[in-house]
């Protein structure tokens, strides 16, 4: 299931969802000259410092940590009323968690989602409208938007880099499709090497179509995951690390009606946790390296009571020992621990996020510290982790920045 094929249009009822404020009006620039781009600061501590490796026994919170503050990027909406105008710019104490705003990188329509290539050098976001596309933006100095290429389909909503450095995954939520686009040496994207729409199995209950949500590489580095809402599947392919395709290797499907967001893998490899907006549960998926197969366990509580907190991502510490769930509509995050190397996931309790709607949650490099991105109340919530214990306790008062959805601490 592969190819160059355009998708058809996603039932314009798809874009009308939970997830938007509003509409994501506008058409994104396919052009490949760069865009204007305009920082306050400069942007030149964004590489990440190799981090030592984090065991129970010797947790990463002990690890040194900069003294300098560090880079934090910002995802908004720039065509809804009260949106940002391109990419938030600040910096945040590695220690503290205090954020300073630093500008606005503009030239970037509707950045809903962020991610890094890993060296630390280029920014990648989304243009999250009807016609879609990604955006390269290379980091250092006053920052440069590289330009903007296509997706192929509509609403683009979440990308991820490759950790080979060479190819950009995107997935298209309004068509329902996932691609790639090669990276250049310079960081750059170049045209889209392949496009698959996820044609079957038929929308799960409630929807009209399938809306591909993520888009992400297993750790083992073997294979890529779709994870489609509106079909209530799981894609996994292989990536032909020569030529950018995919072929589809297998499928794993949730119950009816579960509506799977976002898939985050334990450290170890072997298992998942799947975040189910619709039916508002997560679940543990036992992932095979070998073969890419990807099983789903049985759903499980979000610890938010009855009806639906519409969850949107699990996070999980680099040491394995705790995962932590974002929950939109009770404005909370879930605290589960590990245990059994990954296998199973035990609730402990859920905190009060300081914030309306978190769409999006990120550790930053050191483990130390949570961010939010706090959709309709603007701001930016952070935590301080105990690393012991796996307990949250909020950093002072959230960090107001227009509608953000995503916040990427480097």
């Amino acid at each position: 299931m592969s190819g160059g094929t355009e998708p058809a249009r996603g039932a314009r009822g798809g874009w009308s969802r939970r997830r938007f404020v509003g509409a994501a009006a506008g058409t994104a620039a396919t052009a490949t000259v760069p865009a204007r781009a305009m920082a306050a600061t400069p942007l030149d501590r964004a590489a990440t410092p190799e981090e030592p490796a984090a065991t129970p026994e010797s947790p990463a919170a002990e690890a040194p940590r900069p003294a300098a503050p560090r880079p934090l990027f910002l995802g908004t909406y720039t065509s809804v009323e009260g949106g940002g105008t391109g990419i938030g710019l600040a910096s945040y104490d590695p220690v503290s968690g205090r954020i300073t705003r630093a500008g606005t990188l503009t030239g970037v329509g509707d950045p809903s989602y962020l991610a890094a290539h890993p060296d630390g050098r280029t920014l990648y976001a989304v243009n999250e409208r009807q016609d879609g596309g990604v955006t390269a933006v290379r980091l250092g100095g006053r920052g440069e938007v590289l330009g903007t290429r296509g997706t192929g389909g509509a609403g683009p909503c979440h990308l991820s880099v490759h950790p080979s450095g060479r190819w950009l995954l995107s997935a298209n939520y309004g068509s329902g499709s996932v691609a790639v686009h090669p990276i250049d040496a310079s960081g750059a994207l170049g045209e889209r090497t392949d496009l698959v729409t996820h044609s079957s199995p038929a929308p799960g209950p409630g929807q009209q179509g399938p809306h591909a949500h993520q888009f992400v590489t297993s750790p083992d580095g073997g294979h890529v995951l779709g994870v489609d809402l509106g079909t209530d599947t799981v894609y996994t392919y292989q990536l032909d690390l020569a030529r950018g395709t995919l072929t589809e290797v297998s499928r794993a499907q949730t119950r009816p009606g579960a509506g799977p967001r976002h898939l985050t893998f334990h450290p170890g490899g072997r298992y998942a946790y799947l975040a189910n907006e619709v039916d508002n549960t997560v679940a543990v998926c036992a992932y095979s390296p070998g073969s890419g197969r990807l099983t789903i366990g049985e759903a499980q509580s979000t610890g938010t009571g009855t009806g639906t907190s519409y969850p949107a991502q699990l996070v999980v510490t680099a040491d394995g020992r705790y995962a932590y769930l974002a929950n939109r509509g009770h404005n909370s995050l879930t605290r589960y621990a590990v245990e059994a190397d990954g296998a199973r996931l035990r609730l402990l309790d859920t905190v009060p996020v300081a914030g309306d709607f978190p769409r999006h949650v990120a550790l930053s490099p050191y483990g130390n510290l949570l961010f939010a991105a706090n959709q309709r109340s603007s701001t930016v919530s952070v935590f301080h982790v105990d690393r012991a214990s796996g307990e949250l306790r909020l950093a002072g008062e959230p960090f107001a920045s227009p509608v953000v959805v995503c916040a990427l601490p480097l």
